[in-house]
C-alpha cells in the first residue's frame, strides 16, 4: 500500500498502521483493494476480513469525496438548490461558466479562434515546424497572464525550459514595442521580474520538478501559468537510441528488444499528462506546452491500387477493402450483398445490378485524374490522423495564389502536400485537451528588376513565408477542420492577425 497516499493523499492512516505493512508485503496495491474481492485480499495478506472491508470502503469513501462524487451538499443560488461537490469533478453549469478564465492574445481574430483565449484548469499544447511562432505566442501568453482579468489573471507566470534558455530579449522588446502594453501605465505593465524560468535537461529532472517543485511555486509564487517547452526534447533524447538501435544500420543489435522502450515511453507519456492535468485541476492554473512535428511518411499499401491516373476507373476497388474491415467482416459483408432478399427470389439478375449500381455512382464521382486511382482506408492512421494532428485536411497553396486548387480534402490526402505529425504520437495526444497547431507554407513573389539601359529586365522571384494559426480539436471551441484557421504575422512588436477565420 505504499501507493495509498499518492491515490488519496489525505487518507487518515492512523486507525490503519496494523493493516498497511501487511497488505504492503504482500504487494497489494490501492487499485487492488478497491477491485478485488475483500476476502481474497484477507486470505492473501492474513488479515482480518472485516477489517479489510472497513479499509476498503473507507479509502473509495475518501476518493470518491475528493473527486467530488461522494458528499453532495445543495447551495442556494437565485431561489434555486443546486447540488454542487467538494471535489472538481462534480460542477454546476452555471459554476463552470463563472470561473471560466482565459489568457489572452491581446488580438481580436486569434482570441475568437480559440473561444475567448488560453483557458485555464487544462492542458494546450501549442505545435508546428521550426519557425512557425511556436515560441512567440508562449513569450507572449508570459506577459498577458499577468495582466488583470478579462485579458490575463493577475497572476505570475512559471517558463520550464528542457532546450533553449527563456529568451529576455524578446521579452523586454515586447514590452517595448507592442501597441497594448506599451499604452499600459508602468504600474499595471507586465514585469520580467514576475517570470520565473526553471531548467530540466533530462527526464530525471523533469519528473521531480513537476511532481515536487512546480505545486509549491504556484502556491507560494501565485502562478496561473505554466509552460513547457519543449515537451517532446527530453523523451527524444532518452528514447531515441533505444527505438533505433532495433534498426539496421549504426547500432543494431544493441537491443534486441526496441518495443520495450516504446512501451515504456508511452507509460511515461500517460504519467507525464496525468501530473499536468493534476496540476491544472487542483490549482486552476493554465498548463501550455509546446511541441515539435516530424515529417509524415504515408505507407504506399496503406491505398488501394487502381487503374491508370489518366482515365476513370470502371469499378472501384470492393467496400470491404476501403473500409479496412478483417476477412470474417469481408465476407459477412460479401454475403449479405450478392444474396437477393426473400421478397424477390426469381430476380437475382436485377438484385445484382442494384446492389453494383452505388459502385458505379462512388466512380462516376470520384475525383478526375490521379485521385481516382487512389482509394484511402478510412480506418487507417493514415486516414483518421488528419483530425488530430491539424495536417493533411487543408490542401497546400499554389505560388502567388490566395486560393487552393487542390481537390476537397474529402477525398483522401493529397500526395503532393508536405504532411507534418506531432511528436510523441497518440498516445500523447490523448493527454492533451486542446491543439493548437501553426502552419507555415512559402510563399513566392515576382518583381520585375532592370538590369541595364536599354529597359531590359527580368523577374525577381522573392520567397516569403505565409503562417496561419488553427484549433486541431478543443472541447470548448469548434476546430477548423478543413480551414486554414486565422493568418498571422511576426513582428517586432508580437504576434497579430492578418485576415479573418477562413
Amino acid at each position: 500500500m505504499t501507493d495509498l497516499l499518492h491515490v488519496v493523499p489525505s487518507f487518515p492512516t492512523k486507525s490503519y498502521t496494523h493493516l498497511l505493512p501487511s497488505l504492503e508485503k504482500n504487494l497489494i496495491t490501492t487499485t487492488d483493494l478497491l477491485s478485488l474481492d475483500a476476502l481474497e485480499i484477507a486470505k492473501r495478506a492474513q488479515l482480518p476480513l472485516l477489517d479489510v472491508r472497513r479499509l476498503a470502503n473507507h479509502v473509495l469513501k475518501e476518493l470518491q469525496s475528493e473527486l467530488g462524487l461522494g458528499d453532495v451538499d445543495e447551495e442556494e443560488s437565485d431561489g434555486r438548490r443546486e447540488k454542487v461537490g467538494r471535489g472538481t469533478l462534480r460542477k454546476t453549469g452555471r459554476a463552470v461558466v463563472e470561473r471560466w478564465t482565459t489568457i489572452s492574445t491581446l488580438d481580436e481574430a486569434l482570441d475568437v479562434a480559440l473561444g475567448g483565449g488560453i483557458p485555464t484548469g487544462y492542458i494546450t499544447e501549442i505545435t508546428g515546424e521550426s519557425g512557425a511562432g511556436k515560441s512567440q505566442f508562449l513569450l507572449t501568453l508570459l506577459l498577458t497572464a499577468q495582466l488583470p482579468p478579462p485579458q490575463g489573471l493577475s497572476c505570475n507566470t512559471l517558463y520550464i525550459s528542457t532546450e533553449s534558455a527563456l529568451s529576455t530579449t524578446r521579452l523586454s522588446q515586447l514590452l517595448t514595442t507592442h501597441p497594448h502594453l506599451c499604452s499600459l501605465p508602468p504600474s499595471s505593465r507586465p514585469t520580467l521580474d514576475r517570470v520565473l524560468s526553471i531548467h530540466t535537461p533530462d527526464l530525471e529532472s523533469q519528473d521531480h520538478i513537476l511532481t515536487y517543485q512546480v505545486p509549491v511555486a504556484i502556491a507560494r509564487h501565485n502562478i496561473g501559468l505554466v509552460v513547457l517547452d519543449s515537451v517532446a526534447a527530453n523523451y527524444r533524447a532518452e528514447f531515441s537510441n533505444s527505438t533505433s538501435s532495433g534498426q539496421h544500420g549504426a547500432g543494431a543489435g544493441t537491443n534486441p528488444r526496441p518495443g520495450l522502450a516504446m512501451a515504456k515511453r508511452s507509460a511515461e507519456l500517460v504519467r507525464l499528462g496525468q501530473l499536468l492535468r493534476d496540476l491544472a485541476r487542483t490549482y486552476d492554473v493554465a498548463v501550455v506546452v509546446a511541441n515539435q512535428i516530424l515529417d509524415r511518411i504515408e505507407q504506399k499499401e496503406q491505398r488501394v491500387s487502381g487503374p491508370s491516373p489518366h482515365r476513370m476507373p470502371s469499378s472501384p476497388p470492393p467496400a470491404s477493402e476501403v473500409l479496412g474491415l478483417g476477412p470474417s467482416l469481408a465476407q459477412a459483408l460479401s454475403s449479405s450483398a450478392a444474396a437477393p432478399p426473400s421478397s424477390s427470389p426469381s430476380e437475382p439478375t436485377s438484385q445484382m445490378n442494384r446492389t453494383s449500381t452505388p459502385r458505379t455512382t462512388l466512380a462516376s464521382t470520384s475525383a478526375p485524374n490521379a485521385y481516382a486511382s487512389a482509394y484511402v482506408k478510412p480506418l487507417t492512421l493514415d486516414h483518421q490522423q488528419r483530425f488530430f494532428t491539424g495536417w493533411g485536411d487543408v490542401p497546400i497553396l499554389h505560388p502567388n495564389t490566395t486560393t487552393s486548387t487542390e481537390p476537397p480534402s474529402n477525398l483522401g490526402p493529397n500526395p503532393n502536400l508536405n504532411l507534418k505529425t506531432p511528436s510523441l504520437g497518440l498516445t500523447w495526444t490523448n493527454q492533451i485537451a486542446c491543439r493548437i497547431a501553426l502552419l507555415k507554407e512559402p510563399f513566392f513573389t515576382s518583381n520585375f528588376t532592370s538590369t541595364d539601359g536599354d529597359g531590359h529586365g527580368r523577374d525577381a522571384v522573392t520567397m516569403t513565408s505565409r503562417r496561419w494559426m488553427k484549433v486541431v480539436f478543443a472541447p470548448w471551441v469548434r476546430g477548423a477542420e478543413g480551414r486554414r484557421g486565422v493568418e498571422f504575422e511576426i513582428t517586432g512588436s508580437g504576434v497579430r492577425s492578418v485576415s479573418s477565420i477562413k
